[in-house]
């Protein structure tokens, strides 16, 4: 019987403990986070879409890392650049893109548009155009959660600008000292609006920042799928525990502005493209190929289907009624 290797990717997955399935999943929710974002951009050229709206293109591996470290029932907080979050916690597309719209089916009702979308039956408790606006939730959530004696755990992303607003060490601290089943990831995109983390911070990672509140602090390639659910899946467990919360430090990086408005004068084209080289989906295709576990043949169809779904879920939207002026104030508690 002739000798068979085991490649380097074929352990690397073997010791996450993921499935074949598991991995193709990830890689569609990414693909699936890609073509939704991308279409959003171009639906924002054209006009149909107001306000403004924050991208996480290139941030992929993180947002769908993370939560598949989740079960079903538990619980996430995100940000002003959400998209990713919220289809990786299991959103469907055309309801997103009916919020994204401000349709009256859309998951808040055409209320939250791009940057406040929750799927509270999903367990997206929401997002937030505060910087740090999650942190303080999130550890009421945790607060919550231990209060009714589950194990169910809360994550929070947050990005490397919200590090440095106070609500962070509160937050922090305060789950610390109640060992509250919360997991606090940072996705360090390198750039706050258009300050870079460098200038922003004196120490090397922002994971150092854990030792203050006596909690695990780990930084880790947030754009390798692996390395993020690893990571994510230690602090969950963590939490289930009841042994506290952990911070996470995912090392990414935005390929496009802060936001529609932002015209990138901090940096340089060839820092943009540098980094693209190293894009979550394509490392994350190399990864199950290299592994035998698919050939690139049965990958090769994926993003094509994403951008489907996508194209499906524009023309639902647009297809859907506006909400009724008259319903304006409900939802409105103050």
């Amino acid at each position: 019987m002739p000798y068979q290797t085991v490649t380097d990717e074929r352990k690397q997955i073997e010791t996450s403990g993921l499935t074949p399935e598991q991995l193709l999943e990830a890689l569609r929710k990414m693909h699936l986070i890609r073509a939704f974002e991308e279409k959003a951009e171009a639906l924002y050229a054209l006009g149909k879409i107001h306000g403004t709206m924050h991208l996480s293109i290139g941030q992929e591996a993180s947002a769908v890392g993370a939560c598949l470290a989740l079960r079903p029932d538990d619980t996430i907080l995100s940000t002003h650049r959400g998209h990713g979050h919220c289809i990786a916690k299991g959103a469907e597309p055309p309801l997103m893109m009916a919020e994204f719209f401000g349709k009256e089916v859309g998951y808040c009702r055409g209320r939250g548009g791009s940057m406040h979308i929750a799927d509270v039956a999903g367990g997206n408790l929401g997002a937030n155009g505060i910087v740090a606006g999650g942190l303080p939730i999130s550890t009421g959530v945790g607060l919550s959660l231990q209060m009714q004696h589950t194990d169910r755990v809360c994550l929070t992303f947050f990005g490397d600008g919200a590090a440095n607003e106070g609500a962070f060490h509160e937050a922090l601290n305060l789950a610390a000292i109640w060992r509250l089943p919360v997991v606090y990831v940072c996705e360090n995109n390198q750039y706050a609006m258009s300050m870079p983390m460098k200038a922003a911070f004196p120490i090397r990672q922002i994971s150092e920042r854990a030792a203050a509140y006596g909690i695990p602090g780990v930084t880790v390639d947030g754009n390798d799928l692996l390395a993020v659910y690893e990571a994510v899946q230690t602090a969950v467990s963590r939490a289930r525990a009841g042994e506290g919360p952990s911070l996470i430090e995912n090392v990414t990086y935005r390929w496009r502005g802060h936001s529609k408005s932002d015209r990138q004068r901090y940096r340089t084209r060839d820092e943009v493209k540098e980094w693209q080289a190293r894009d979550p989906i394509i490392r994350l295709e190399n990864l199950l190929v290299g592994a035998d576990l698919f050939t690139a043949e049965q990958l090769a169809d994926l993003g094509a289907e994403a951008r489907q779904t996508i194209e499906d879920s524009v023309a639902f939207a647009e297809a859907q009624a506006d909400p009724d002026p008259a319903t304006i104030l409900e939802g409105v508690y103050a």
